[in-house]
């Protein structure tokens, strides 16, 4: 089990797959602006994550494999 799997059904729509990314990227910078470096830093990270598998590496739909 992954913790987040792009290949789930939940994640097929596009739209989906960004505002897991964006949300918590946007949070990070509501954080920081409040003045609290460690949560933005851990939101950040978790945008980081996020788009890593959900965007940069996506779903396994027409790969060999």
């Amino acid at each position: 089990m992954q913790l987040l799997d792009p290949n789930d059904p939940f994640f097929r729509p596009v739209w989906r797959r960004w505002a897991t990314t964006l949300v918590p990227a946007l949070w990070a910078c509501v954080e920081a602006a409040h003045g609290s470096g460690t949560w933005a830093v851990a939101f950040l990270l978790i945008a980081a994550f996020a788009w890593w598998k959900l965007i940069f590496q996506g779903p396994d739909e027409g790969k060999d494999g």
